[in-house]
């Protein structure tokens, strides 16, 4: 299992792991965003421990705030955005029969890391 990386848009840290469950530690530098994606396998449950995140979830904008968290289902489209100065800091619970990184399916990036539209 990995346990950290880095991404273009911040990095993230394993955090603990089981059977069923992975909780990670997301950093979102300021003025980026993560990719519209979809997971198959888990759900995501994530507190903002730091900054504000305004998230996309199925299309819809949501804002939160340092102790505040918002839910993501299986199958539900969803962003992380950091639209602000300091550094965004997420702890994330992804729930699920599977939590590996390769159960990301992007839907817009603005890294290139999507799919060309066909």
């Amino acid at each position: 299992m990995q346990d950290f990386e880095i991404r273009p848009w911040g990095e993230w840290h394993v955090l603990d792991a089981g059977d069923g469950f992975k909780v990670k530690r997301i950093e979102v530098n300021p003025g980026q965003r993560l990719s519209y994606q979809t997971h198959e396998h888990r759900a995501e449950n994530w507190v903002v421990a730091a900054g504000t995140c305004t998230a996309v979830i199925d299309g819809e904008t949501v804002l939160a705030t340092a102790g505040q968290s918002i839910y993501v289902e299986v199958g539900q489209p969803h962003r992380i955005t950091n639209m602000h100065d300091e550094i965004l800091v997420i702890i994330e619970v992804q729930l699920g029969e599977y939590t590996g990184e390769d159960d990301i399916c992007r839907l817009e990036d603005d890294y290139g890391r999507a799919p060309a539209a066909v």
